[in-house]
């Protein structure tokens, strides 16, 4: 191997490819073939007993699109909004899915009476198919979307929609949030909220361009079941949505903010959507390259454990950033006055021994005469049982906690920490978990059983293995950083 290949630059430079891990994991999950000691699939138990089924190995787990649901009157604008969002979200794949594709083909007695037929009633569409077309494509399989024919009042069967694997899925109609099974598949709901004066003018202007149906019978349809069906269906599914767009596709401010929302939501890891609690720095080629270098099995102990305060420092300051603050205003030497914020002063950390040691320099760094507990947490043979020391602040209950541990693989020793911390006294919420790492299990675990606290971690691997470590993972972290591994 090239001398220059193993230095600190080169492997920086090598860093700087596309990346995934601690975004989106999308592609990076070991296939089913290999071996199972590194990405197993099976439901088991953890070491303490603590089940988990969660199918680390299947990786529709990590590539669920967002589904976003676009309703509205009719003739609202929903597809204008529709294409606004496809526009921006231009480097996304993204499927339209329309419900008008999903109207049911008329009988031949449904026919002879078309002009009494309800085409705004629930019953018109075919909901059932329209959720095997999400459920399809949201497993990342194509899917072939049927074309209704507005002249025929059929299906066409002879063509159709091909529609493949996307990130995001768009879910437009007029009854989409009527089904609480549809309602259910939908990241973010979005109606359309417009003028019935304007939608009716629109809608007389699009069902006889491009329908070839008369005035007339579109006033008559209109007042018939359109307005009774908007009434009575489309109107109280309002409640549902999450965004309300007034005016429709000429709100281009509500569109930019809908899809600044999108795009946060699209870089974020899946399991950051599951609990609103867990919090990855934003990954940049740096830290993407700091991980590269402790990762490695060859590294040096003085890199290993250089990189590593750097991440860990890194860690800390966004760990911070997630604790209450005031207001508070102070002059400047240029006699100004500048408003800005207070630090919270109830705050104290805590190391998980030893591993979480670590971490106690960066987090003296940031805090200037912080107060710093411990907590062992030692495991005895093969039972899972706990024996467990500490050593924390007297008015702890006080206090705002960081919790330390580089490494969250099984979670099972981390609710062990959370739970002593509670028992004396620190509410759930004041407590932040901060590590480098962290395992989907532990995330699991943990999240579960403590909904309220909030983990900080740098970014999520793949998985455990069968001996319970994480993947890929960076090793025993203890050893390598204190050098006792030799």
């Amino acid at each position: 191997m090239p001398e220059d290949s193993t230095s600190i630059d080169y492997v920086m430079e090598k860093a700087s490819g596309p990346h995934f891990s601690g975004l989106r994991l999308d592609g990076l999950l070991s296939s089913p073939s290999k071996s199972s000691t590194s990405s197993p699939s099976h439901f088991r138990s953890g070491p303490s007993g603590v089940s988990t089924s969660f199918d680390v190995a299947d990786p529709d787990a990590h590539t669920q699109p967002f589904v976003i649901g676009v309703t509205g009157g009719t003739a609202s604008g929903k597809t204008t909004v529709c294409d606004m969002i496809i526009q921006q979200l231009h480097d996304h794949r993204i499927v339209l899915v329309n419900q008008d594709s999903f109207y049911r083909g008329l009988t031949n007695e449904e026919m002879k009476h078309v002009q009494e037929y309800n085409f705004d009633h629930p019953d018109a569409f075919d909901t059932e198919q329209l959720l095997h077309c999400v459920d399809v494509l949201k497993s990342g399989q194509p899917y072939q979307i049927p074309i209704y024919d507005f002249k025929t009042h059929q299906r066409k069967s002879d063509a159709f929609r091909q529609v493949n694997a996307c990130d995001v899925i768009i879910l437009e109609g007029i009854l989409v949030f009527h089904d609480s099974r549809v309602r259910d598949l939908m990241n973010m709901k979005i109606f359309v909220d417009t003028d019935a004066d304007v939608r009716l003018a629109r809608r007389i202007r699009r069902d006889t361009v491009e329908r070839g149906r008369d005035v007339d019978s579109v006033l008559e349809q209109y007042a018939k079941f359109v307005k009774p069906a908007f009434d009575d269906f489309v109107l109280p599914s309002k409640k549902y949505a999450d965004v309300i767009i007034p005016r429709g596709g000429d709100n281009h401010v509500a569109v930019d903010l809908i899809t600044q929302h999108i795009h946060t939501k699209l870089g974020l890891h899946d399991l950051c959507k599951i609990y609103p609690n867990v919090f990855v720095i934003q990954s940049t080629f740096q830290i993407r390259g700091m991980h590269t270098l402790i990762r490695e099995k060859d590294i040096s102990k003085h890199d290993f454990v250089f990189y590593s305060d750097r991440l860990i420092r890194l860690v800390v300051e966004h760990g911070l950033g997630h604790l209450p603050f005031t207001e508070k205003q102070v002059v400047t030497p240029t006699g100004s006055v500048y408003s800005g914020v207070d630090f919270c002063k109830k705050l104290c950390g805590v190391s998980v021994i030893r591993s979480g040691e670590s971490m106690e320099n960066a987090l003296r760094a940031c805090c200037k005469g912080i107060k710093i507990g411990k907590i062992l947490i030692h495991r005895v043979g093969d039972n899972g049982m706990q024996l467990i020391y500490e050593k924390l602040p007297s008015d702890i209950s006080e206090r705002h906690v960081l919790l330390l541990d580089p490494v969250l693989g099984t979670g099972n020793s981390a609710n062990q920490a959370i739970e002593l911390l509670i028992q004396k006294g620190v509410p759930e919420s004041h407590i932040i978990f901060l590590n480098l790492i962290s395992a989907p299990e532990g995330i699991h675990c943990v999240c579960k059983r403590f909904p309220s606290l909030k983990i900080v971690t740098s970014e999520i691997d793949q998985c455990l293995n069968d001996e319970f470590r994480v993947i890929p993972g960076l090793g025993e972290f203890g050893d390598r950083y204190f050098g006792t591994d030799e």
